[in-house]
């Protein structure tokens, strides 16, 4: 329950519209040579489409292809820190932020998520964070590891500090098709004109393909602002001489010519994954120890762990280590997404699967219960 690969126990499928696309250009022999460093033309035109909104519209020119999600990521922010910089990102988060920041010789400043306002950003907060050597605000909606949405108001409010201190957003949206019933996904791009927002995408978890590396780096900069780091990200994107060429072939009868069968694909893939997320919350509900918070979306939940309530368990570290020693469940102790006291379950497994180890993690905090 630890790795966020929801491809592991097969049961979650990558569309066969997918599947077949990249059959016939494996067929064709076209795309066996390298490609554009920024991306395929064909394949940077139809991220565009797919990726704009009515009030963010994208071309081809503001697209940078990458080596999956990761890859976007580091493109964006090693194309805007210089040593000694710092960009603010999301405690609980995805530690491959600071990674990145602190392989440029920058370092990263952390602006929490409230768990009793189910994750949302605490504006106030992130706002008195920001020094005069901050580069980005580092927004990642939905969430890993929580599994929250933010609302719109919270997006607006992040935009206003980002407006007011003149610096731009670093979106990362992997998981922006992944919303559950009640919950509304809305790119931050697309409630602005003036705020210059690089959001990120791609293949990996919206198809279930997360070994074909094929992510996204989209501009949104109507005013202008980022030129010169636009060709940064482009001299970047020169490193690995572009990503897979294949799966980029691919891409514009997927994402354009068979949307209507990418939508149908979503809506049942999502479905899954919130009965994944429903049958989380009704089983470890009954857990001695551990309280919850709904996840949104995404494929994540954090489940807090109370030390006080057991006799021998002093933290999530200890939690997670004794968990999979005594009952074989691994999950992912919050303390590596700066949360310490809570504990990360990924919900893709068949639902049997999820019972069997829910079933043992409630025998878990029973024998250990005060």
């Amino acid at each position: 329950m630890s790795l966020g690969d929801p491809t592991v126990y097969g049961n979650l499928l990558a569309p066969e519209q997918l599947t077949e696309a990249v059959v016939q250009q494996v067929r064709s022999k076209r795309a066996n040579g390298y490609g554009h460093s920024a991306g395929l033309p064909a394949a940077r035109t139809a991220v565009a489409k797919f990726m704009s909104t009515e009030t963010s519209p994208l071309t081809s020119d503001d697209i940078i292809m990458a080596s999956g999600g990761s890859g976007a990521l580091e493109i964006a922010i090693s194309g805007l820190v210089n040593e000694g910089d710092n960009i603010l990102v999301p405690r609980p988060g995805f530690p491959l932020y600071q990674v990145i920041a602190e392989s440029n010789g920058a370092h990263v400043i952390e602006y929490p998520l409230l768990a009793e306002q189910n994750w949302q950003a605490d504006v106030e907060a992130m706002e008195a964070l920001v020094t005069e050597r901050t580069r980005a605000i580092l927004v990642n909606n939905p969430s890993n590891p929580c599994g929250s949405v933010f609302s719109q108001e919270t997006l607006k409010g992040i935009l206003g500090v980002a407006e007011k201190k003149r610096i731009p957003i670093i979106a990362d949206e992997i998981y922006g098709e992944m919303v559950f019933t009640g919950q509304t996904f809305t790119p931050i791009a697309s409630l602005t004109t003036s705020v210059p927002v690089i959001a990120m995408g791609g293949m990996a978890k919206m198809f279930l393909v997360p070994g074909w590396r094929v992510g996204w780096l989209c501009v949104h900069d109507r005013a202008g602002i980022l030129q010169e780091a636009r060709q940064g990200f482009m001299n970047l994107s020169q490193l690995i001489l572009g990503s897979n060429t294949l799966v980029q072939s691919a891409l514009e009868q997927v994402l354009t010519n068979d949307r209507e069968s990418l939508i149908e694909f979503n809506r049942t893939y999502v479905a899954a994954l919130e009965n994944g997320a429903k049958c989380s919350m009704n089983m470890l509900s009954k857990a001695k120890g551990l309280s919850l918070v709904e996840p949104g979306g995404a494929m994540y939940m954090m489940v807090r762990v109370h030390p006080e309530a057991f006799k021998d368990i002093l933290d999530d570290k200890e939690f997670a280590q004794m968990l999979l020693k005594e009952e074989a469940v691994f999950v992912l102790p919050g303390s590596c997404f700066g949360a310490p006291n809570f504990f990360r379950i990924v919900f893709t497994a068949p639902e049997e699967k999820l019972q069997e180890a829910y079933d043992r993690i409630i025998q878990f905090c029973e024998r250990h219960a005060c």
